[in-house]
């Protein structure tokens, strides 16, 4: 009886997790295709890939590169021909196992989804890396999950009740990510206005405020977050969209300091160089002064006055 239960809650969470990726990751793409203004949408994941057309546009505007015009023929030839552009463009650059262009034409589920995570993973997640000089030389050593991970840690760990030790039930609440807004803008939202007992009253929050403040596309329902168990997958690809935002944020304040320090050092300089003129100016006029009493003949005729002449040139010399 215990052993049946098991299998049916494994199920169940399973067909959570698959509802939950398919919403995420279709909202996924249409962010990418939103942000490029190319006049793209997809509503189905499986039925839209299938021709290939989408895939391959989308793995243009991600990769930054031109790959060959996609064949527009609406037969199942056309369709495998595509997909298999896709995918030899994608395992020149990371391994693709399994996954056939077949198996896209056909809307095979679990291989779409896991092709698409991969496809976030490569060209999303993979440029996640955290600034040695803010959070240590090991940095460099952390995979990019674990560097997500710790900067999420890292930006919430002055913040009540967060706890963040994974990308599933520590955002359950929504007091994850009201505190990642909140420690980058304060300005947007009232972190003590959150409670650990209204998690979708977190989410709508923090979500609404992501969306429409920081321009943070809402990939998510606060329904499938506040969930015991949320899909790992899902949590990441929107909060690696936090990381991303705030980075650029962050590089912005640091190119900002840099060049005050720059103008600071630039100052700086013209002061000294002030200082220095005068002390060049002051110097030639010294020397002329000294000139002009070395070169004067009308010597004293005593001879106290005569040696008090001598000790100053004496003096002049050393």
């Amino acid at each position: 009886m215990d052993s049946a239960y098991e299998m049916g809650h494994v199920r169940r969470l399973q067909v959570q997790h698959t509802r939950m990726q398919e919403k995420t990751f279709t909202n996924w793409i249409n962010s990418i295709f939103q942000h490029s203004r190319v006049g793209l949408k997809i509503h189905d994941l499986y039925s839209e890939l299938a021709d290939g057309i989408h895939l391959l546009r989308l793995l243009e505007l991600i990769s930054g590169e031109a790959l060959p015009p996609p064949s527009r023929g609406r037969l199942r030839v056309h369709f495998l021909e595509n997909s298999s552009r896709a995918l030899a463009f994608l395992r020149a650059k990371v391994p693709i196992p399994l996954i056939g262009p077949e198996n896209i034409v056909d809307g095979d589920r679990t291989l779409i989804l896991g092709l698409i995570w991969v496809i976030i993973l490569r060209f999303q997640i993979s440029h996640i890396s955290l600034d040695r000089e803010e959070f240590g030389a090991s940095a460099g050593l952390l995979s990019t999950k674990e560097a997500l991970l710790v900067w999420c840690q890292r930006k919430t760990a002055c913040y009540a009740n967060v706890s963040i030790t994974d990308f599933s039930h520590s955002w359950s609440d929504g007091l994850g990510f009201g505190a990642l807004i909140h420690a980058h803008r304060p300005d947007l939202l009232d972190y003590h206005a959150l409670h650990a007992d209204r998690p979708l009253h977190n989410l709508r929050l923090a979500f609404r405020v992501a969306e429409q403040e920081l321009g943070i596309v809402q990939l998510l329902d606060p329904e499938d977050v506040a969930a015991p168990q949320p899909d790992e997958r899902s949590i990441m690809t929107y909060v690696s969209f936090y990381y991303h935002h705030f980075s650029r944020l962050h590089q912005g304040q640091t190119v900002q300091r840099r060049l005050a320090k720059i103008l600071w050092q630039l100052r700086e300089t013209e002061e000294l160089q002030a200082q220095y003129e005068q002390l060049v100016t002051d110097l030639l006029c010294w020397v002329a002064e000294k000139q002009a009493k070395l070169a004067a003949r009308d010597f004293p005729d005593a001879l106290p006055a005569m040696r008090r002449l001598l000790a100053a040139f004496a003096a002049f010399r050393t």
